[in-house]
């Protein structure tokens, strides 16, 4: 059977035709040391081999008609694999450099839409690893779960039920599931309001001055300890996730301070996952939720406290099981207007469990992870990626937004200091 792409998959490819838009998802692994470069051949022929998709484009048989998977008959890992010796001054500036350009940049639609650089000769003499991919192969949990194969000694966090391609019992599976929700949307008025809240026009962007959006970015990153983020969440009766849009919240409220342009409330648009332990790692299966936050808020425990009714109450929405439908309806709607709705959308907060324990990749143990998540129209993503006791956060600006990003940089970790401050 034809492999088609979800309704959601679609969403996601189609936004890449954007430049301010645009879906690409880039994550920077630091690396002790130089990997051999025939380990990175092998673990990424492996995924090639796990993930039908990164061995896959995207194709339309007939105009305007539903894209499916097609194999590349000329697949070759060396279009995909590179190796950079990274210029001078050889420090994670340069690097984050490196993310910012591939942020940036664009696929190639006729190759699979992935690539991964191999970056050495850093002052340290430690190397680095920037994986680009578009978000139409996977979301941030399914990467998580595919690079469980290109980490050493993690077969046991891919149990054959998730990574393995889609089956046609499978497709079949979801039809059935399709026409059911179907059947729920026509006779269900509470989940019909909930598909409304989910989808309708909101106004936007709320923020004065946080309100210029260009395909340009700037990409950042700040590292702040997972136990006492949690702790500070759980002061508050919230959740670390809490604690964590409770701090990126303050932080931009600082930043609206120090421009002297006081603010109430902003629109945050927060992934929640609906990924389950049988679903493969490709395709998305996160939902992108929409609420506002307290911004002006600025006593830390009570902002944290809000949040956490706020996001509760936007994870019992019952659209969270129409997510593809939603993004079906989405995809009929014209470019120009969706585009202009995406850009309503004050900032994006992603929270994405990662790695529990240390990793190592060949013989170089891996120091830090860091995932930038792309805009999709917003002024910010300011994505969280754990990694044993860090939590690793990751900050993709757009410059017309936010043009002093060194000022922002310094406000968001002010936020994150005052929020742990709790604990």
């Amino acid at each position: 059977m034809t492999d088609y792409l979800s309704s959601t998959d679609d969403f996601m490819w189609s936004l890449g035709f954007d430049p301010v838009l645009r879906s690409t998802i880039v994550t920077l692994t630091v690396l002790d040391h130089p990997v051999d470069w025939a380990v990175i051949v092998d673990r990424f022929d492996r995924i090639s081999r796990v993930v039908p998709r990164f061995r896959q484009r995207v194709a339309r048989s007939i105009p305007l008609s539903r894209p499916h998977w097609e194999s590349v008959p000329d697949f070759d890992l060396k279009h995909h694999l590179h190796k950079l010796a990274v210029p001078e001054p050889r420090s994670l500036a340069v690097l984050l450099d490196l993310a910012r350009l591939a942020v940036m940049g664009e696929f190639d639609r006729n190759r699979p839409l992935w690539r991964a650089t191999l970056v050495d000769g850093l002052a340290d003499e430690s190397a680095a690893l920037l994986c680009t991919f578009d978000h139409s192969l996977t979301d941030g949990i399914g990467a998580v779960q595919i690079a469980s194969v290109l980490y050493d000694g993690l077969d046991s966090c891919h149990p054959a039920g998730i990574l393995t391609p889609c089956t046609a019992a499978g497709v079949t599976r979801r039809g059935l599931a399709v026409r059911r929700h179907v059947h729920a949307l026509t006779t269900g008025l509470s989940a019909a309001q909930s598909i409304y809240r989910a989808a309708r026009p909101i106004r936007g962007p709320r923020s004065p001055i946080m309100r210029g959006r260009t395909p340009n970015r700037h990409v950042d990153i700040l590292e702040v300890s997972r136990p006492r983020l949690q702790r500070a969440g759980r002061v508050a009766g919230g959740t670390l996730n809490d604690a964590f849009v409770a701090a990126v919240t303050g932080g931009i409220r600082l930043y609206h301070e120090y421009h002297r342009v006081p603010v109430g409330e902003l629109m945050i648009s927060m992934p929640i996952s609906i990924r389950t332990p049988t679903d493969a790692a490709g395709g998305n299966r996160a939902t992108l939720i929409r609420f506002p936050v307290p911004t002006g808020t600025t006593d830390p425990e009570q902002r944290i406290a809000e949040i956490h009714s706020r996001t509760t109450r936007a994870r019992g929405e019952k659209s969270l099981g129409y997510t593809d439908l939603i993004a079906a309806g989405l995809n009929s709607l014209p470019r120009c207007y969706l585009g202009s709705e995406l850009r309503h959308v004050d900032f994006i907060a992603s929270d994405v469990p990662g790695f529990p324990a240390p990793l190592r990749l060949g013989d170089s143990p891996v120091r830090m992870q860091y995932a930038f998540s792309p805009t999709l129209g917003s002024s910010v993503n300011i994505t969280l990626l754990s990694y044993v006791d860090t939590c690793a956060i990751g900050i993709n600006v757009d410059t017309g937004a936010v043009p002093d990003h060194d000022t922002f940089h310094e406000c968001l970790t002010a936020g994150f200091a005052e929020t742990m401050g709790c604990a």
